[in-house]
């Protein structure tokens, strides 16, 4: 949940066991509905890996629910063992665990890569009694359980920022209205519908109702602005900045060719300026990291996340 810097690409020439294969046809698992930034990774996945003839063949399957806890035991039980398929996961769903206390986590996937970071972005219907970011401050200051929000699964990346948010301003996060989605496209029919007063995803997931006037956006949480017109937290007097991360799992029970062939295949595509492309399109920072460094990663990430979500009482 800390901003950190992409790290660079590694090259293709890394050594790959004999035996490893990249494979040509892959299914992808989404744990979300179609719209939020889960899917969002698994079509870009797809588009760039076509376009760059790396993939013949690919199929998303969606499994919404509780952040992506609901279609983790069945992604894991159903491609047990296999090597062509990929759950697309990030701190959404390893925050969902957490809060959620699941039996099962992103610890019974297989780790294979870290694709990219987003900065979350905090948005108000157009026409809504938020025009700005000083008056949704003023708003959660004076009582933040009137302050309905729209965000992702529960105990996700926008639920955190939101509950440290309201915290800055001196309130209690166990107060706050906040309203948990199964994916941004939900999430964007109640923001659009004012059925809440505020929302808060990634900042794909929204950019486009902003550019076209049907959200104002009153900050987001990067260090530093995404786009000149929109504040950061940290411009509005509020001392907070994190990004979202998400990556590629594959099942439990594969073995070590296999694991090797899947991050063979995502180490080539993040190479080719197809997926370059992709991340431009959705201002998404690049931040590959892979295998066994991917896997510590998980590790560090957890053991925080689990504290910040304690120290909110979300947890």
């Amino acid at each position: 949940m800390i901003q950190r810097r992409a790290l660079p690409l590694l090259p293709l020439t890394l050594p790959v066991p004999a035996r490893a294969q990249a494979p040509r046809s892959l299914h992808i698992f989404v744990g979300a509905a179609p719209g939020g930034g889960f899917d969002a990774l698994a079509r870009s996945v797809e588009a760039a890996g076509r376009a760059a003839g790396l993939l013949s063949e690919v199929t998303v399957e969606h499994v919404p629910g509780a952040g992506g806890t609901v279609g983790l035991p069945r992604f894991a039980a159903q491609r047990r063992g296999r090597g062509d398929a990929l759950m697309i996961g990030g701190a959404v769903l390893m925050g969902a665990a957490i809060s959620n206390r699941s039996p099962m986590t992103l610890r019974d996937v297989t780790p294979i890569a870290r694709l990219i970071e987003e900065p979350g972005v905090i948005v108000s219907p157009a026409g809504g009694d938020l025009p700005d970011m000083p008056a949704l401050l003023a708003a959660l200051r004076a009582n933040s359980g009137a302050v309905p929000v729209a965000g992702g699964s529960a105990g996700g990346f926008d639920h955190i920022i939101w509950g440290r948010l309201i915290q800055a301003v001196g309130g209690s996060p166990r107060a706050a209205a906040y309203v948990a989605f199964p994916g941004g496209g939900p999430a964007r029919a109640a923001i659009l519908g004012r059925q809440v007063r505020a929302g808060i995803a990634g900042w794909a997931e929204f950019a486009e109702d902003i550019r076209a006037g049907r959200m104002r956006a009153l900050a987001t949480t990067a260090a530093e602005r995404v786009v000149p017109e929109v504040p950061t937290l940290r411009d509005g007097g509020v001392d907070l900045a994190a990004a979202n991360w998400r990556g590629v799992f594959a099942p439990p029970g594969i073995g070590a060719p296999q694991r090797e062939g899947l991050i063979a295949l995502i180490r080539a595509l993040a190479a080719t300026p197809a997926w370059q492309e992709q991340l431009r399109l959705r201002s998404w920072d690049g931040a590959l990291l892979l295998g066994d460094d991917f896997a510590r990663f998980l590790a560090a990430e957890e053991q925080a996340m689990t504290a910040v979500l304690r120290d909110l009482g979300l947890a």
